[in-house]
């Protein structure tokens, strides 16, 4: 399950992506516009975009470019949904940043193969082992490490860590950390990511330390670098 955002101003095309989607398990929300778009995007980053390139406020090329230039979001999928169909307006959009091109009109069965082959690649691109100081993980084997110690770890509390160290260095807020660890949306007050990050620490013992806790928004991870320093 993805969380996959819709940028498309025509509602009939928007309608279909969302209804595939949904129908394949992913959480989808969409937007009609550039500015509602980059609004939700300030509150929880999507797995993958699928992006038109005429929109009323902002044409895609531009979206893709400014996503490609900020650290937070230049790793995230794009898919370019369009009815230019030239060649060189292809290319423009796989220069730009794209990873990924579909014509419009398109076949559903189309859209969901490539959504499925891009997330997987986005997947595979993480790290069998991921590190911050002294703190390793292990993607291969599932098996965490502190100074050399054994970390026995709860799945949920493994997929919290990893998912911190993968974005380490960034602030994930509270809504991308419950949807990725418990697939679901941060509603209300919950204890349950607050207590999950409280044994956390207290596992990886003085390591706990490099989780840190930004008020108001959510947690992040000491990037490898201030970890050694």
């Amino acid at each position: 399950m993805a969380l996959i955002y819709i940028v498309e101003d025509d509602t009939s095309i928007q309608e279909i992506e969302t209804i595939a989607l949904r129908n394949s398990n992913h959480i989808v929300q969409a937007f009609d516009c550039a500015s509602t778009f980059y609004s939700k995007m300030e509150q929880i980053l999507p797995d993958l975009i699928l992006l038109d390139i005429m929109l009323p406020d902002e044409d895609g090329y531009k979206i893709v470019r400014k996503l490609r230039s900020n650290a937070q979001t230049h790793s995230i999928p794009i898919i370019m949904v369009t009815a230019k169909t030239t060649e060189m307006d292809m290319v423009k959009g796989l220069d730009d940043g794209a990873d990924d091109y579909i014509r419009k009109p398109f076949s559903v069965l189309e859209l969901l193969s490539r959504v499925r082959a891009l997330l997987r690649r986005s997947q595979e691109d993480v790290p069998s082992q991921l590190s911050v100081g002294s703190i390793v993980l292990d993607n291969e084997r599932h098996i965490v490490t502190s100074d050399n110690k054994n970390v026995p770890l709860t799945l949920k509390e493994y997929e919290l860590l990893r998912y911190l160290m993968i974005n380490q260095g960034i602030v994930l807020t509270r809504e991308a950390i419950m949807r990725f660890v418990w697939g679901m949306y941060f509603e209300g007050e919950s204890r349950t990511l607050d207590m999950h990050i409280k044994t956390l620490r207290q596992k990886l013992g003085e390591n706990g330390k490099k989780i840190r806790t930004v008020r108001g928004v959510g947690y992040s991870i000491v990037t490898e670098s201030e970890a050694e320093a």
